[in-house]
């Protein structure tokens, strides 16, 4: 065959532009997930209270966030759909529409929360030594929400455009200064100040800035042809931004209450319950990466298909992604699936009984997380589509009105346990799947204006 031999059934340059896209976004979600890990260890070092505190801050912090987080979406889409039209000029003044937005949302929204983050505090927990760390922790994370909120609005438009290696690039320079201004404030190295976990929260916030002005810089380089810092859009264009990137935000939210949701129920079932649970999430977490990753990748291929009128096209991509997903997803499912106790020993190490308990549920994820490609594949692409409000009804009222109401009979009620929960989450991940597949081949998401 030729260059365009088929490959898990996919011709050659397909499979390429695939994983050009992928491949960065994926890299850079795994540096995250180690940088957490460098964080976590570091704060650990604080003791008990602190991990607790900054626990809670990051929680916390991440809802705050949601909604500027959001704007990545809607700037990913409409990028993707004007360069599908050809309009290459034309693509980076959604970048400013949505750099905007995140101003216009975040410096009143994290002025607020600051302001109420000793209440929120108090709220969670009546240790005052953890409201003491915690306050202040929280406090300065909220300071930086419009770097935070510009910086996902620039890694939605280079998803978008096909430039997700400045995505990866920028994460590297975050990442490196992250870990090396909180080191010096948390521990008081090189004749700093011990500030403990306020530390840590200084150079995460920090990074987000120096993040936010080194895309500034690309985006000088890489995009001011394509309109960057020239020009906003029309009115009609900034209220069709808002309904893309809401129901984003919204479910940002909502999946993390649906978590926090998730672990109540869980307690009621016992303490080791819990800590299993919370390893089980953790670890699976990391093996759905290349799945978000793949997914972002769809969301962009189908909004240029869609830009350039090809329907058929734009739902071949998602079918596409979803082989190669698939592929990958089974390779990463395998160690869960024939090893779950070794992978557990590095968490329950003290934990025998926690230990027992996760070891089939894990076992069980690895036998099933190939299907977690085809949702956020199908997810992604859907939302790519510009079809936000749909993915955001089915995503959403399926976590809250079908899985999280079955974990709780299953569980606590029927006393099926741990292994009742975890069953009903795959039950509810695989009917989600199937959902996003009919309305997929139904096409629906092909009429939404962009």
């Amino acid at each position: 065959m030729d260059g365009n031999a088929l490959v898990l059934g996919l011709p050659t340059k397909r499979r390429q532009q695939i994983l050009a896209l992928a491949v960065p976004i994926m890299l850079g979600m795994v540096s995250q997930t180690i940088l957490n890990l460098v964080d976590t260890l570091m704060v650990s070092s604080l003791g008990a209270k602190s991990i607790a505190a900054v626990g809670f801050g990051s929680f916390a912090n991440f809802l705050g966030i949601a909604f500027v987080t959001g704007m990545s979406t809607g700037v990913q889409v409409i990028a993707s759909r004007r360069k599908g039209e050809g309009r290459e000029s034309e693509t980076a003044v959604a970048l400013n529409g949505g750099l905007l937005l995140v101003a216009a949302i975040s410096i009143p929204l994290s002025a607020v929360l600051i302001f109420t983050a000793p209440a929120f505090f108090r709220a969670l927990t009546t240790d005052t030594e953890v409201v003491g760390i915690g306050v202040p922790y929280l406090q300065v994370r909220l300071i930086a929400m419009i770097a935070i909120g510009s910086n996902f609005a620039f890694r939605g438009y280079w998803n978008g455009v096909n430039k997700s290696k400045l995505y990866l690039r920028t994460l590297i320079v975050m990442h490196i200064s992250n870990v090396a201004i909180s080191y010096v404030l948390i521990f008081g190295a090189l004749g700093a100040p011990a500030m403990g976990a306020t530390g840590a929260a200084i150079g995460t916030a920090a990074s987000g800035f120096i993040g936010t002005a080194y895309y500034f810089y690309l985006g000088m380089a890489h995009a001011r042809l394509a309109g960057f810092l020239r020009g906003l859009p029309d009115r009609k264009t900034m209220l069709s931004m808002l309904k893309l990137s809401v129901p984003s935000g919204l479910q940002s939210m909502f999946f993390a209450a649906g978590l926090t949701a998730l672990f109540t129920i869980v307690g009621r079932v016992g303490t080791f319950e819990v800590a299993a649970m919370n390893v089980l999430i953790t670890v699976t977490m990391v093996a759905f990466l290349p799945g978000l990753g793949l997914g972002l990748a769809a969301a962009t291929l189908v909004g240029q298909a869609l830009g350039r009128k090809d329907i058929d096209d734009a739902e071949r991509w998602a079918w596409d992604v979803i082989k190669v997903g698939v592929a990958i997803m089974v390779c990463l499912g395998l160690p869960m699936a024939i090893a779950p106790r070794l992978i557990l020993e590095a968490f329950f190490s003290n934990e025998p009984e926690a230990l027992e308990l996760a070891i089939l549920p894990l076992r069980l994820a690895g036998l099933t997380v190939w299907g977690e490609a085809i949702l956020m594949v199908l997810l992604n692409s859907i939302m790519g589509a510009g079809a936000t409000r749909t993915a955001l009804i089915i995503n959403v009222g399926m976590q809250w009105l079908l899985f999280l109401p079955a974990a709780y009979v299953i569980g606590p009620v029927l006393g099926w346990g741990l292994i009742g929960v975890w069953t009903a989450r795959i039950v509810y991940r695989v009917l989600q799947s199937a959902v996003l597949m009919v309305v997929w081949r139904r096409r629906s998401w092909a009429n939404v204006e962009v």
